[in-house]
């Protein structure tokens, strides 16, 4: 499944950073930040999709406590 979120971040530098940090998390298939547009994709198995974004997000707190991302 892949699907998009808002989200909020600073600067292009920080989505860069963000986007590295969510590729890392396992269970992610593909990831994108888009500091224009200010939209997350994330791509992950469908079975476990709801556990890998959740980790996604929280992976991407701890690179950029400002980050922001619309999970509900």
């Amino acid at each position: 499944m892949k699907k998009k979120f808002k989200c909020e971040v600073d600067c292009a530098n920080c989505a860069a950073k963000v986007e590295e940090a969510i590729k890392k998390v396992p269970g992610v298939i593909d990831a994108n930040v888009n500091f224009l547009t200010q939209k997350t994709m994330i791509e992950a198995a469908d079975a476990e999709f709801d556990a890998v974004v959740k980790a996604a997000y929280e992976a991407a707190k701890k690179v950029e406590d400002e980050f922001v991302m619309e999970i509900a």
